[in-house]
């Protein structure tokens, strides 16, 4: 998955923000969205079920 794609689309956060970031801020804004998408595949699995 692309995170600047997920951060843009679901977060609204353009890419020069993004960009404009520190390396700290970004990695946390990835590790988010990394944890977010995992939690909707483990919701989606539960409603599979």
């Amino acid at each position: 998955m692309n995170l600047a794609h997920f951060a843009l689309q679901k977060l609204h956060i353009l890419p020069g923000a993004l960009q404009a970031m520190s390396n700290r801020e970004k990695a946390f804004v990835y590790a988010s969205i990394q944890l977010r998408v995992e939690e909707e595949k483990r919701e989606i699995a539960r409603i599979k079920k």
